[in-house]
């Protein structure tokens, strides 16, 4: 039901009010919530007064208030508020509207989720003040280290101390507030708007020194003592207006009372179910054909293929240093493998003989960097553990995509080409994995590569190992990596994602914090698992990841502030990917990845929610690439960076502005989505196409013999569309990393429309 059309709204005032507050406490009741709404007036960001309404008026000295309620009746556990206050008499200085929620028979075991700043509470021990902060002592070589986070918002893991987490709605995702009460197996989500007419608005919550009640406050706008930086706070800069008879501001928001919630599991996806729902669907522009992204980063990829003194490579960042894995090296030799021209595929080669001559360690791990003179480049080191160590995620980076190339190769018929040095390293890096987990019963975060000792533990830095695992195991038939990358699959979905509702520390410029990549990385996993065993138990787990991942993503187009660069260019940036907790921004892409597990999982259900997902992280990541007339990193044409600010974690200025440098980890995430993700996909037996590139498409007629499809091409480049067409049967059989390989294309030059037709055996004909 369209909860908009059919819903019965009732508007309350004065003793109405009254209702009103007895309804939404009579809707929360089963989560001892209850509403009040007051006025808070502030010198600067210092509270001096807060002042509640009482039967929807309140007087002061020098003012009359009046606070309206719209308010559905709650029905199937959702009910929309919408509440708007109005100075009817006087004036008022410095004053912000506050719409709490206060919750009794609280628990400092609720799970609290504010999407990409928020996970668990981030109820974590602290480290730093700062950017990437030095890890203390006794987080090496300890094996119970408690999970670590930077100096984030967030609870209080004291007894007897309270602990406010306040935030803005730039800083989330998407603007919501939620939380599990396993106790109760009750959950709660809470959407609300990003902005009222005086900008954007204020998302706290309080706990008090007991941990058994908090308060979660809507403010409009935000008023923050301190703005949250990468690992520290400062001052927020925040103002409340002033105001005079007849200004009026209005909140809106979206409640939903969750029961029988199947633990955090069940409240993820309950989230990623209804997190369009308040914003309503987002528009992505299609303005750059994905084999247009394809070509002119592949230019500037090729354009960077460099010979020093330690080797030949494709050189990573804006330097000649190596960095492997992670945001760099081997991954965007794939993309450059995949385009199947000579000199690539030599240079490709060249750059894995480099890797396995240089890089690799006694243990069979590999070390995480190398200068262009041929120094090693350890990793989150101390001064008393001398040791040089490597990040496991660039280890696992490293299989998994050592592991792609070799079935690329292979697929492209050009086995000749793999070097027995190539496969010899990669079995080394599998059996090295294979060892640590047999003796550890994980991964860890950090390694030495000399002798394969887990350096710093805990996290979910080996996301993606289990996928690379798998594939080893079937590359070298080696059954008891199967079993492994099973139990480590189940390991980290348990531990990290059912109890605590986040993966994380697999970043090399983060402590242990929740973020976006490990969340992508271990979908890549779970879905390796369905991919070889095909067992329905895995499509399971994939729907929770998918929907963990959905909450670092954009769901809708923030309004950025006038002037800014992204304003300027109008630019549409739902599908935007946060980094993590300490690195409080969006990013265009999947670091890096295409997120083509998405696309797998979409084929697996059918649900379009997963289509929608990687759609929109596609779309994102075209705004943000360097092109004529759109012009972001002011750098190559095809080039992009690693910067989508909605936040002011930065400061206020940075919101909505490019900066002038590239990535090439964000340009080598738009290769991939270009190549792994089709165009369009078409399932025959229902008549249903999705489109994932810059074209429109629509089914012009159907019978039992064809779909005739017409492809509209509105941007101002010519397009070459890859087109995937099958069955409901072959759609259950799980897709090959080099299925992209047969996927025809269809030519559609600018400004223009191209028929073709589809038999039911997804054969393409191009009219």
């Amino acid at each position: 039901m369209n909860l908009w059309r059919f819903t019965v709204v009732a508007l309350l005032c004065g003793s109405g009010l009254v209702h009103a507050q007895e309804k939404g406490n009579h809707f929360l009741n089963t989560l001892h919530g209850a509403f009040r709404v007051s006025i808070c007036q502030y010198n600067g960001t210092t509270l001096l007064s807060e002042q509640a309404f009482q039967d929807g008026q309140l007087h002061t000295a020098g003012s009359d208030w009046r606070l309206k309620i719209e308010a559905s009746p709650g029905d199937n556990g959702v009910m929309d508020v919408t509440a708007v206050c109005k100075l009817e008499r006087g004036s008022a200085t410095q004053s912000a509207v506050k719409l709490s929620i206060d919750f009794g028979h609280w628990s400092d075991q609720h799970y609290v989720l504010v999407p990409a700043s928020v996970y668990n509470g981030n109820r974590y021990r602290s480290i730093g003040n700062g950017y990437n902060p030095d890890y203390p002592r006794d987080m090496y070589y300890n094996p119970t280290v408690p999970l670590t986070i930077s100096n984030n918002p967030r609870f209080s893991t004291e007894k007897g101390q309270p602990s406010t987490i306040a935030l803005q709605t730039g800083n989330a995702a998407t603007p919501a507030v939620c939380f599990y009460a396993p106790e109760e197996k009750k959950g709660f989500i809470l959407l609300t708007t990003q902005q009222t007419v005086v900008g954007n608005s204020g998302m706290t919550l309080t706990e008090n020194a007991a941990k058994d009640s908090c308060s979660l406050s809507l403010t409009a706008p935000a008023m923050r003592k301190l703005a949250a930086g990468f690992g520290d706070f400062h001052a927020s800069g925040d103002h409340a207006p002033d105001w005079k008879v007849g200004d009026e501001v209005t909140l809106h928001f979206r409640m939903y009372v969750l029961n029988d919630v199947a633990g955090i599991p069940g409240l993820l996806q309950r989230f990623l179910q209804v997190r369009k729902d308040l914003s309503g669907p987002n528009a992505p522009r299609n303005i750059l054909p994905m084999s247009k992204l394809l070509q002119s980063a592949t230019d500037i990829c090729k354009g960077n293929f460099i010979e020093v003194k330690t080797g030949a490579y494709y050189k990573p960042e804006n330097n000649n240093d190596f960095q492997l894995g992670w945001v760099s090296g081997m991954i965007n030799t794939y993309p450059m493998l995949a385009l199947n021209e000579e000199k690539e595929r030599i240079r490709v080669g060249r750059e894995l003989d480099f890797i396995v001559e240089k890089l690799q360690g006694k243990s069979g791990y590999f070390y995480g960097g190398i200068t262009a003179d041929g120094v090693l480049r350890p990793e989150k080191m101390s001064p008393a553990f001398p040791e040089p160590q490597a990040m496991v995620r660039k280890n696992g980076d490293v299989l998994f995509w050592m592991m792609k190339h070799l079935l690329l190769l292979k697929a492209q018929g050009y086995s000749q080409m793999i070097k027995p040095a190539w496969e010899t390293a990669a079995r080394r890096l599998a059996g090295a994995f294979a060892a640590t987990w047999t003796k550890h019963g994980e991964f860890g975060q950090y390694v030495a590569p000399a002798t394969g000792e887990i350096a710093v533990y805990n996290s979910t830095a080996g996301a993606i190992v289990p996928a690379g695992l798998l594939m080893a195991s079937h590359y070298f038939h080696v059954k008891a990596w199967t079993e492994i990358a099973e139990k480590a699959s189940a390991f980290y979905y348990l531990r990290d994602v059912a109890k605590q509702g986040l993966t994380g520390g697999d970043c090399g410029d983060i402590s242990q914090d929740a973020n976006s990549e490990s969340a992508f990385g271990f979908l890549e996993s779970v879905m390796a698992m369905y991919n070889y065993s095909g067992q329905q138990r895995w499509i399971k787990m994939a729907e929770t990841q998918a929907a963990l991942c959905a909450t670092w993503v954009l769901s809708y187009d923030p309004v950025f502030p006038s002037g800014s660069a992204i304003h300027q260019l109008n630019s549409h940036m739902a599908g935007a990917v946060w980094a993590s907790i300490q690195n409080k921004h969006a990013a265009p892409g999947i670091c890096t990845s295409s997120g083509d597990a998405l696309f797998k999982l979409f084929r697996a259900t059918g649900n379009k929610l997963y289509a929608d997902l990687i759609r929109d992280i596609q779309h994102a990541h075209a705004e943000a690439v360097n092109m004529p007339g759109h012009l972001t990193t002011n750098n190559l044409i095809g080039s992009s960076m690693e910067r989508i600010q909605p936040s002011d974690a930065e400061g206020k200025e940075s919101i909505g502005n490019f900066i002038n440098t590239r990535n090439s980890w964000t340009e080598t995430a738009g290769m991939l989505m270009a190549l792994e993700i089709p165009g369009i996909y078409i399932n025959t037996d229902k008549k249903e196409i999705y489109t994932f590139d810059h074209v429109t498409a629509k089914v012009e007629s159907a019978d039992q013999s064809q779909i005739i499809i017409s492809v509209t091409n509105p941007t101002s480049y010519n397009a070459s569309v890859s087109i995937m067409a099958e069955n409901s049967r072959q759609a259950g059989i799980p897709l090959a990393y080099t299925a992209f390989l047969n996927w025809p294309h269809v030519a559609v030059n600018a400004g223009q429309t191209v028929k073709f037709l589809v038999t039911p055996k997804g054969k393409v004909i191009v009219q």
